[in-house]
C-alpha cells in the first residue's frame, strides 16, 4: 500500500500530492521490476536453472556463473529487441558507458557521480552572475571534471579509467 495514492485521501484531510511525470515514469520503469523478474523467471528462469543444475559435468560455481550470464544475456537481448532499430546503438553505448562507470566505482571503491556532484556543490554563484551563466559554468565544470586526473582514482582521469574498464570487456566502440 505504501507509495500508492489513496483516492479517498481528500475526504479526510489534505489531498495527496500528485506525482510529477518524471516520478510516474520512474515508478513505471523501476517499480514494476520485481513483477518483471517473476514473469521472466516463469518465462525462462525455472527451465534454465533446472537444466543447468541437472548437468553433473559442471561444478557448482560454474553452474551459478552460467545461470547468471545466461539470464543477463537474455534480459539484454529482450531490451534490445524491444527497441526501435534506430535507438539500439544509442542505448547500447549508454549501457556500456554505465557499466564502465560502475566498474570504475567498484574497482576504486568510489562513486564518481556523487564525487562530481560534491565538487559542483562547492561552486558559488558569482555576484551579479545570471542564473543562466551560472548553470552554463557548472555544466562546463562538470564536463571538464571527467577529463581531470582525480585523487580518488589514484591520479587517473575518470573518462580514461572508464574507457580502460570498458576495454577489458570489449565494450569500447
Amino acid at each position: 500500500m505504501a507509495g500508492e495514492l489513496d483516492p479517498n485521501a481528500s475526504l479526510f484531510g489534505e489531498p495527496e500530492e500528485e506525482k510529477s511525470p518524471e516520478e510516474l515514469l520512474n515508478e513505471y520503469a523501476f517499480g514494476k521490476n520485481p513483477n518483471r523478474a517473476v514473469a521472466m523467471e516463469e518465462l525462462f528462469g525455472k527451465r534454465l536453472m533446472a537444466d543447468t543444475l541437472a548437468d553433473d559435468k559442471l561444478p557448482v560455481e560454474g553452474k551459478m556463473s552460467f545461470i547468471f550470464k545466461a539470464t543477463a544475456h537474455g534480459v539484454l537481448d529482450m531490451i534490445m529487441e524491444c527497441l526501435q532499430p534506430e535507438y539500439r546503438e544509442e542505448v547500447a553505448t549508454s549501457l556500456d558507458s554505465f557499466i564502465g562507470l560502475n566498474l570504475v566505482n567498484h574497482r576504486f571503491k568510489v562513486d564518481l557521480v556523487n564525487a562530481v556532484m560534491e565538487e559542483l556543490q562547492k561552486v558559488q554563484q558569482d555576484p551579479g552572475e545570471s542564473d543562466e551563466n551560472f548553470e552554463e559554468r557548472l555544466t562546463a565544470m562538470e564536463e571538464g571534471w571527467w577529463e581531470i586526473p582525480q585523487p580518488i582514482l589514484n591520479g587517473r582521469n575518470p573518462n580514461d579509467a572508464i574507457r580502460e574498464e570498458m576495454g577489458k570487456y570489449g565494450l569500447n566502440q
